[in-house]
């Protein structure tokens, strides 16, 4: 798995590094200040940034004793791409999907009415 996008989605498919991006898209963080939701030792926090680290999704600087994590969204606007392209697939399916509906939903109405005018 070595490419860009397999390392981001396996990245993301953790809820908690998930959690974590949402905390780290309000500003950069510590290890403490993320692992404060968490019933988690501040280690099992440290491997999580690492895994969103590895994926590019993360960086760390140095403040003073400081290494601070942030957000680095540039390989999620690759995931909303490549997810992105299949919309088309999406937007097409649900089209004939509502056409056939409305067609099921007409023939329905024009049984109805012709079982009406039988009755008259």
């Amino acid at each position: 798995m070595t490419d860009t996008l397999s390392r981001t989605f396996a990245a993301l498919a953790d809820p908690t590094r998930r959690a974590i991006l949402a905390r780290l898209s309000e500003g950069e963080a510590t290890v403490g200040e993320l692992a404060e939701p968490f019933d988690m030792t501040f280690a099992a926090v440290s491997k999580h940034l690492r895994v969103l680290q590895d994926a590019g999704l993360v960086t760390r600087g140095r403040t003073a004793q400081y290494r601070p994590a942030q957000l680095d969204a540039r390989p999620l606007a690759a995931a909303s791409a490549w997810i992105g392209d299949y919309a088309k697939f999406w937007d097409d399916s649900l089209s004939a999907l509502d056409q056939y509906l409305n067609a099921l939903q007409q023939l329905g109405t024009d049984s109805t009415t012709d079982k009406e005018q039988d009755h008259d």
